[in-house]
């Protein structure tokens, strides 16, 4: 601990004892998720996505892409290969990917009142977008638990309103400019940006650097493979995660979040998440319900 009379620095100065530092470097990378509002496995993915973002978001630029699953039903339109040739023929598909992932999936309103087409909430999304880019992945997170855990029809513009109203927008607004030709040509671009990244099934990751060098990541995978493939994108440089938000930063931030979503991001079994809940969050800021068999909080 030499202390320096003339410099007036206690230890090393180094060469520079005045310089410019930057605490938040520049991301250099560009992720894609590309994706749509009634797309199972999307949904299924939400808590491994949850946690790459909180830990390894400081690496890159996220940016969500509409893939446009449903147009419309008819016109020949059928997924043979899954066995979908119309609405009814999803709710079997939606539950098995609710069982497999356990993020509640209810699918009885393809039975009962169908999504007629994801593009609706898709130019919600856009719209939403185009005036706060923060509250565009608010809304598809509320649009989501509405369709997948609350068996509601986002395809409904009532629904739609009141989500567009929950997340602090003027719902009747946005529905009004959903409604026009511009924002299907919103939609377009990211129809055609998500055929350029050569996205044909979701959900889709794609990780690109500066040079246009990338990796794309198909599917619901682990927390590990997203690693992974930023590692491979970002070549030399060495990734560090981020210390995981506490319980009660990662509450006020989603308002809601199911079992499923507390165990990965905490390294929990299912039967450890309510003693981790009541030792980390007071009683008095959330509420503990369950549906379709999970467990949920929900905040105050």
């Amino acid at each position: 601990m030499v202390c320096d009379l003339e410099t007036g620095v206690c230890g090393e100065a180094g060469d520079e004892t005045m310089e410019l530092i930057d605490l938040n470097p520049k991301k250099t990378i560009d992720l894609y998720y590309v994706t749509d509002p009634i797309c199972s496995h999307c949904w299924a993915l939400e808590p491994v996505l949850r946690r790459f973002v909180e830990q390894y978001g400081h690496y890159f630029n996220f940016k969500t892409v509409m893939g446009g699953l449903l147009d419309k039903w008819g016109d020949g339109f059928a997924d043979v290969q899954n066995g979908i040739g119309g609405p009814a023929d999803v709710a079997g598909h939606w539950r098995e990917v609710g069982e497999q992932s356990r993020m509640p999936i209810d699918g009885s309103l393809w039975y009962d009142d169908p999504v007629q087409s994801s593009f609706p909430p898709s130019r919600v999304f856009k719209v939403v977008q185009k005036y706060d880019e923060k509250l565009a992945p608010v809304f598809l997170r509320k649009a989501r638990e509405a369709v997948f855990a609350f068996n509601r029809n986002i395809g409904d513009e009532q629904v739609l309103t009141e989500l567009v109203d929950k997340v602090g927008l003027d719902g009747k607004e946005i529905m009004k400019e959903a409604n026009l030709s511009s924002s299907q040509d919103l939609l377009n671009q990211d129809f055609a940006l998500a055929g350029q990244l050569g996205a044909r099934g979701f959900p889709t990751i794609i990780m690109v650097n500066e040079e246009n060098k990338g990796v794309k990541i198909v599917g619901a995978r682990s927390l590990q493979d997203y690693a992974n493939g930023l590692n491979q994108v970002m070549g030399d440089k060495e990734i560090q995660p981020k210390t995981r938000p506490e319980p009660s930063a990662l509450l006020e931030k989603d308002d809601l979040l199911f079992s499923k979503e507390i165990e990965i991001m905490y390294d929990l079994e299912e039967n450890q998440v309510e003693a981790f809940l009541q030792d980390k969050l007071s009683s008095e800021n959330y509420n503990q319900k369950e549906i379709l068999g999970e467990a949920y909080i929900e905040k105050k």
